[in-house]
């Protein structure tokens, strides 16, 4: 009997929380990284190392995989992995990372839309009224530390909203098509797939040339090696098994426990916790219930 099992609820929302905690943690380490580096340098190294991680597990995986999985392995390795890094780096330059957390909140809905217009899934009433008490958990964690869309620019705040239904369309895709692969094979194939064209395109940057004069790079490329090992190659792996396991809605809930961790690193730093964060923590976990209540 394996102690770690993914069938057994308890290990889901573990699972969840743990995927939170880092993806939470990702737009810290993203923010670091952009203290020196350009947007596109911080995705592009960000997927550069998280490939050059997982190519053990792809020389591997290379003969596990039938050719009829290629075509949606590209297209997760693309939509799923590549296209969001570009993205949210673009828009962590303008945008909060409050507000990037809320308009991350949107996955489990786009999910919910995609699934059913595209993938012809049946959603079950309890989940529509989780992504629905999700959200506005979310949302109260958010608007209760000071939300400022006025703020911000609305192109960049639709360049999150393009990632979210990227993640959608991705989770929809492994869930209905790459059902019988491996989360591992999944997760470093689909970098295979994109990791060598977006090293040779770091290559055409300023990355060697910051690296060398800025006082700062050492910290800020440390940085992005956490993001990428632990925030981008070990955490998609484990996504990618919660996708499998249980449900799309489920999977991409850890979106809405994204604030809760940022609320975390606030205690951290020495910031109070209200009492309307607390009403929010709970509607946010009693929404993921709902998600999860029936498959």
């Amino acid at each position: 009997m394996r102690f770690f099992d993914l069938n057994k609820k308890i290990w889901q929302w573990i699972t969840l929380i743990f995927l939170a905690f880092i993806w939470g943690s990702s737009f810290i380490l993203m923010k670091k990284g952009l203290e020196v580096y350009s947007h596109t340098v911080v995705a592009a190294l960000r997927i550069s190392i998280a490939f050059i991680v997982l190519i053990p597990f792809a020389i591997k995986s290379l003969k596990k995989v039938e050719s009829k999985y290629w075509k949606y392995i590209i297209l997760t390795g693309l939509i799923g992995n590549g296209i969001p890094a570009f993205l949210f780096t673009l828009a962590q330059t303008e945008v909060s990372s409050s507000l990037s957390g809320m308009l991350n909140s949107l996955t489990p809905i786009f999910a919910l839309i995609i699934g059913i217009l595209l993938f012809h899934s049946k959603p079950i009433k309890a989940q529509f009224i989780g992504v629905s008490v999700g959200l506005l958990g979310a949302g109260g964690l958010i608007f209760s530390n000071g939300l400022n869309i006025a703020g911000s620019n609305i192109y960049y705040i639709l360049i999150i909203v393009i990632a979210t239904i990227c993640y959608a369309l991705s989770v929809n895709i492994i869930k209905t098509h790459l059902k019988e692969v491996s989360s591992i094979v999944i997760t470093s194939l689909s970098f295979l797939s994109i990791g060598p064209f977006i090293i040779i395109y770091l290559f055409t940057t300023d990355f060697i040339d910051t690296s060398i004069n800025s006082p700062h790079s050492f910290q800020a490329l440390f940085y992005i090696i956490i993001l990428a090992v632990f925030g981008t190659a070990l955490a998609i792996i484990i996504f990618n098994m919660l996708i499998k396991k249980t449900s799309t809605l489920f999977a991409t809930s850890v979106t809405y426990l994204i604030p809760i961790v940022a609320i975390f690193w606030g205690v951290f730093d020495g910031e109070k916790v209200e009492i309307s964060h607390i009403i929010s923590i709970g509607i946010t976990l009693l929404g993921i219930y709902f998600i999860n209540k029936i498959r």
